[in-house]
């Protein structure tokens, strides 16, 4: 067996066994690519006109305000620099309100239905929507096909080589012919988007790999002579800075016991949000992880950016008494391995070449799913093939011991069709 035959089957049989996944996995991300934008159109109807001279209200009346609607312990508070947008209050990953800053009026819940779609979406792609006692099943699943899916990124184009370089061999490569049926037009299908969207193909199910495995992420801070991060450090950290990118916070309201929820002082936060909107000239938007009683500290995350841009993104850490400055955490500050980490988050949504970058992920994604559905056809064309092959020949209805034999044409035809 040569080595591109050996690579043929390898890419056969891990498309085979994966495409299901992978072919949910690509569509799931073509409907996730603009995921941020078509939240925040959604929710525009809840944008306010500012009155005339109106200062916003301070954030421990808009806290006190949404706890009059929802009783549950706050997890995280946003507001925006467009006056016009209203303040959203999380509590937790799926609940939030949001209120209008001059009044303390409570707006609504957002657009729920949006959310609740995309939440969706969102768990179909990163555990096949498996339930919560099976969800790490799911993951396991869904990590193991990205590598699939990255081996079979990496081998098409090697399979793609022609091996006579000509004109003819390249342009049946690289272009589409609309006059094609059947099985060649699967194959020419199959060739021409996968030399086109390997590249940016690669790019994201690379970025997929290095956040399904802890040995993937800890060789990106190795690669860079910086130590890896304890994993559970790492991934509250990004989980933090992917949910915050999204209008939500990723924290858990449960981390503050509801029996004492009423007891809680939220006094001095304001002081904390005037100190946290002059620490940054031109900022965008500010979350605010609301402390537990006990933490001495309030820790706000402020993006300069539209949200998908890790180098647009800060931590500043403040004294709940003083308001004084503990700690000041800009993207430079991380060492070059927790920079490149940030990136590839980013890089894997498209989010971080802006709109340009989400419609190279989008079309890349629906180019995988192309793959996939080109790919299995080409695989049960092939069994189909070689079942035919394998069919006994028919007998007359007479019984008279004639029997039918296909002509060398339709020999040859069938032999093309299965190779």
């Amino acid at each position: 067996m040569t080595f591109r035959k050996l690579i043929f089957w390898c890419h056969l049989t891990a498309g085979s066994i994966a495409g299901v996944v992978i072919l949910t996995m690509c569509t799931t991300g073509v409907l996730l690519a603009y995921q941020r934008q078509s939240i925040h159109l959604a929710e525009r109807r809840y944008r306010i006109t500012p009155p005339a001279g109106a200062q916003p209200l301070a954030l421990e009346a808009l806290i006190e305000s949404a706890r009059s609607v929802q009783a549950s312990v706050p997890a995280s508070i946003l507001w925006r620099s467009d006056p016009a947008e209203p303040v959203e209050i999380a509590f937790g990953r799926d609940q939030s309100l949001l209120l209008n800053r001059y009044t303390g009026a409570v707006l609504g819940g957002g657009a729920l239905r949006t959310r609740a779609f995309f939440h969706n979406v969102e768990d179909a792609h990163r555990w096949l929507a498996f339930g919560l006692a099976n969800r790490a099943a799911g993951r396991t699943v869904t990590h193991a096909c990205n590598l699939a899916f990255l081996f079979l990124v990496c081998s098409g184009p090697f399979l793609w080589l022609p091996r006579t370089w000509s004109r003819a061999s390249i342009k049946a490569g690289t272009l589409f012919n609309g006059n094609l049926t059947g099985k060649v037009r699967d194959f020419n299908w199959h060739n021409v988007i996968g030399i086109w969207c390997c590249i940016p193909l690669a790019v994201i199910v690379l970025c997929a790999v290095v956040m399904s495995y802890p040995w993937a992420n800890n060789l990106v801070y190795r690669l860079t002579n910086n130590p890896p991060p304890p994993q559970n450090a790492a991934q509250l950290a990004l989980g933090v800075a992917g949910n915050a990118q999204r209008g939500r916070s990723g924290a858990s309201s449960s981390s503050i016991s509801s029996s004492i929820s009423s007891s809680i002082s939220w006094d001095g936060l304001d002081l904390l949000r005037r100190r946290a909107e002059q620490r940054v000239e031109g900022w965008q938007t500010i979350t605010l992880r609301l402390p537990a009683p006990s933490d001495p500290n309030a820790t706000f995350s402020i993006d300069s950016g539209a949200g998908g841009r890790p180098d647009k993104r800060a931590q500043l850490t403040l004294d709940r008494k003083t308001a004084a400055e503990v700690r000041w955490e800009p993207f430079s500050s991380n060492n070059c391995g927790r920079r490149l980490r940030l990136w590839i988050r980013f890089t894997h949504t498209g989010e971080a070449g802006g709109i340009a970058g989400q419609t190279i992920a989008a079309v890349a994604s629906l180019g995988g799913a192309f793959l996939v559905w080109t790919g299995l056809s080409l695989v049960l064309r092939r069994l189909r093939a070689k079942i035919a092959r394998r069919t006994p020949a028919l007998e007359t209805p007479a019984g008279n011991g004639l029997t039918f034999q296909p002509t060398r044409t339709e020999t040859q035809g069938s032999e093309n069709a299965s190779t």
